[in-house]
This record gives structure tokens, sequence and C-alpha cells, in this order.
């Protein structure tokens, strides 16, 4: 059995169970290195090599999270949750709630949207714009999980279409993996083949929207917060200025320095140098957000202990080899395994980015040997490195928004953003992939 496919499933298998997720990771790790002959010791050498991979990332969420509940403390999110209510004008008759449900989701994706390209923060936004607006969702209504569709759309969907920000990135990375398997491509090619399978990310979130129309109740529950900072939090125009100045200061820094822990640590210290937040509230508000995030962080970690081990089995080779073997030179057979093999790796490393190198280096050669165009390669590796992306428990993509909606202990990671993310997306992504390599 290849350890790939042993690992990936049992994940999947254990998240769906309801075990912890982390649990998960390092039971697929284990028994993905034990079938791929690493053994017990190699297998803990490689998870504990990798574990180190996702540090950053788990450091970037607890910072980010202390900074979440610091702005919170301002009063700064009371503001802009009464700035939306007076603006989408919600009342009690079925068209005005309507109206609202509508304002609400389209500011969220558009939200979303930008901070793949205009904004490039990627999932920063999410833990200072969606707790503050789970009353108003409430409130509402609004299934989380349309929610949780909503940002995993805006957060894959630009980088897959769009040359701008992250997604400079992904078509750049796409462009070269090719380009240094011995097919020549720009960054222009890359646009124009990815738009296809993007379209499939714009049918999934049609589908959503019909999915998840009806209304869903959750409890009206107040966030986790410390005492002293309910105390504390009011309306107070110097303090929603340096609030909003720490805010621009903090998605600024990110971008210059492409390092989220400086970004919220950027915002952290304009909050107590101007006095917003005073330095006797520092632990407790900083300790409170980091546990906030600490979900998140763990499941970070461990996914990357995990795709250190998958790796270092070398069976990812061996999946796509088993794949070409098995294509027996039909293009549209090659075309739809390549696809469903980029959607194992990429769930199971939990990053599209990383996933592109890792399949190109087989990927090219193998369709080339086919006889798929220049365009349709672009394609198929642009396709199968997005898949997984949307509905992988230890992506960015589906962690984020957990972050955000669970604030308040009603968003279950798996069931309300993992499942629906990868029913919605990944179907219909492979399915105009497929298209599109078949008609370039």
């Amino acid at each position: 059995m290849n350890a790939v496919v042993i690992g990936v499933v049992l994940v999947l298998i254990l998240s769906l169970l309801r075990v912890n997720v982390v649990f998960s990771l390092i039971c697929g790790a284990l028994f993905g290195g034990l079938v791929g002959g690493l053994g017990m010791d190699g297998t803990l050498t490689a998870f504990t090599d990798g574990v180190g991979g996702g540090a950053e990332v788990a450091l970037s969420y607890a910072m980010l999270g202390g900074f979440a509940v610091a702005i919170a403390s301002t009063g700064l999110p009371e503001a802009m949750v009464r700035g939306i209510i007076s603006i989408s004008g919600k009342k009690d008759t079925d068209y005005s709630k309507k109206r609202s449900r509508a304002f609400v989701l389209i500011l969220i994706l558009i939200m979303a949207c930008l901070s793949q390209n205009a904004i490039p923060v990627h999932i920063a936004f999410i833990p200072l714009l969606i707790p503050p607006l789970l009353s108003i969702l409430n409130d509402l209504q609004i299934d989380r999980r349309l929610t949780a569709t909503i940002l995993t759309f805006g957060l894959v969907t630009p980088y897959m279409a769009l040359p701008i920000g992250y997604g400079e990135i992904f078509q750049g990375l796409v462009a070269s993996n090719i380009a240094s398997n011995g097919l020549e491509v720009t960054a222009n090619q890359v646009t124009k083949a990815m738009i296809l399978p993007a379209c499939g990310m714009v049918v999934g979130l049609l589908i959503a929207l019909i999915t998840y129309r009806k209304p869903r109740v959750y409890e009206k529950r107040e966030l986790p917060v410390p005492e002293e900072v309910k105390e504390k939090s009011q309306f107070k125009v110097r303090t929603l200025i340096f609030s909003i100045l720490a805010i621009v200061a903090a998605l600024s820094v990110q971008i210059w320095t492409d390092s989220m822990i400086f970004g919220a640590l950027a915002g952290i210290i304009i909050l107590y140098a101007t006095g917003t937040v005073k330095w006797k509230e520092a632990d407790a508000i900083l300790t409170n957000g980091m546990r906030l995030m600490a979900f998140i962080g763990f499941v970070m970690i461990a996914a990357s202990g995990f795709a250190n081990v998958i790796g270092e089995t070398g069976d990812v080779e061996g999946l796509v080899k088993s794949a070409a073997n098995a294509i027996n030179g039909s293009q549209a057979l090659g075309a739809l395994l390549m696809l469903v093999v980029g959607l194992l790796v990429t769930m199971g490393i939990g990053s599209s980015f990383s996933t592109i190198p890792v399949i190109a280096t087989i990927f090219v050669p193998l369709a080339a040997e086919l006889g798929f165009s220049p365009l349709a390669i672009i394609a198929l590796v642009g396709t199968a490195g997005a898949l997984g992306d949307a509905g992988s428990p230890a992506s960015d993509s589906t962690l984020g928004p957990t972050a955000g909606l669970n604030a308040d202990g009603q968003h279950n990671h798996i069931w309300d953003s993992v499942v629906p993310t990868f029913l919605h997306y990944n179907l219909p992504v492979i399915a105009l992939g497929w298209i599109a390599a078949m008609i370039l």
C-alpha cells in the first residue's frame, strides 16, 4: 500500500469520526511512515524534524490572536458592528433580513478576496473581522457553513485566477516548476490556463448559496474575553483612531516583512505605546488571545510533521508512477488520475504552494508523453496543486475560517469547514480542470 494514501485516508477517517485533528495527523504520520518503510525510529525522527516547519505559522496565529483580543478591548469591533447594522438596515421584515444577509456575506467575500491580492494579508484579517460579526450572523441566522465556504472561496480563487499578490506567487511557482522540468511557459499562459479551473470555485460557491440558504439558529454566547477587557471596551474617538492606526500598521508591516508575526507585533506595540491598551492588561490580553488560537497553531505544527514524514517515505513519487502505469496512453484517464493524485497530496500536505514542486517533477514529462499541449499541462499542474486546499483539515483555507467562526465554540472544524468546502469546491474544480486539460 502507498504511504500517502494510507496516511491521508486515515487522517480523514479519524477526523470525520470527530477524533481531534492533531491526534488524527499524528496517527496518520505514524502509520504512513511505517507503511512507507521508515520504521518506528525513522518515522519519529522525520515527524520531529518536520514539526519545526510549522512553528512559524503557529506563532503567527498566536500573535494574531493576541492582537485581535487587544483590538477587541478598544471598542472598535462594537463600533464596526453598529456601523454594519446601520448600513444594512437590519429589521424584522423578511425583505430587510434578506438584504442584511446579502450585505454581510458580500462584505465578507470582498474582504476575503482582497486579502489575497490588493491587501495581501492572507488569513490575518479573519480573527479581526469575523468574531465581532458573530452576533450579527447569529441574529440573521446565517449558516456558518456558508460563511466558511465564502471565506475559503476568497482565500483560494484569487490566487488561482489572478496574477496579483499571492496569485503572482502561485502562478510564478507553477511556471517555474514546469520550466525546470523541460517545458518553457510564461506567467501569462498560466493565468489563461487557470481561468476555467477557477470557474469551478465559482460553481461551488453558487451551489453553497443554495445548499446553506436556510436559516440556522445559534446560541448567543459572549466571546471569552478577560473581565478587565470587557469593562474597558468603550467607544472613544481617540481610542478608535489609534485602533485603526494599529491595524493599518500591522497590515503594512506584514506586507513589508512578509511576516504575520512582526505585523501583529507592530500593531500591539502601537496599542501599548499610545495607551490604548494598558501595560498591566498585556498579560491577560495576550494569554487569552493565544489561547483562542492555540488549536489552529497545534494543527499546523502537526500537519508540518505529517507532511515531512510523507515526503521522507518517497511514496508521493510512487503514487504518481502508479497512476501513470494505470493510464495506458489515455489522455482522459491520465488527466483525471493526475488531478486525483494532486487532491490526495494537497490534502495531506495542507498547502497548494508546497504541492506544486512535488507533483510537477513527474506530471510534466508524463503529460508531455501523453500529448497534452503546454496550456493543458499548465492547467493540470495548477489545478492538481490547488485541489485539496479547500477541504484539507490542515490547510490555511479551512483553519482560518474556523479560527474566526469558532470564537464562541459553535463551529466544528471538520463538519462545518472541511466537509462543506471539500464537497462544494473540489468536485467542480476537478470537473472543470479536467475539461480545461482536454480542450486547451
